[in-house]
């Protein structure tokens, strides 16, 4: 069985089988982190996927059912996000498990947006 993670805004659809988890070296094996970067999706990742930053925050624009659940330090480390919002997780942490459309902000692109904008 497959699953579809899309990115936005990049538009990029990417097929993923989990028995090949993980794809490569940084966050939790099938984690939105493992297939953005298995997949030559720019996510940042200051931390090396570690749930040690923010870098890698996306938010779940569709199938936040079929995400791990959030453990206690990733959300305690998600308070701490740039333009964190009610479907928040990050992508180093929330493993994939069936299809999911995910924004990555302007911040895990390599941008910033500054305080007050």
């Amino acid at each position: 069985m497959t699953y579809k993670v899309t990115f936005l805004p990049q538009n990029i659809t990417v097929e993923v089988d989990p028995e090949k988890f993980p794809l490569q070296e940084d966050g939790l094996p099938g984690s939105i982190l493992d297939i953005a970067l298995g997949n030559n999706v720019d996510l940042q990742h200051n931390c090396g996927g570690k749930c040690a930053c923010t870098t890698c925050h996306v938010i779940v624009r569709e199938g936040a059912g079929n995400l791990s659940k959030m453990e206690e330090d990733e959300e305690d480390r998600l308070d701490t996000a740039e333009g964190l919002t009610l479907h928040s997780r990050l992508g180093c942490q929330a493993v994939v498990n069936g299809d999911v459309v995910v924004e990555i902000p302007l911040s895990g692109r390599g941008g910033h947006t500054p305080p007050g904008q």
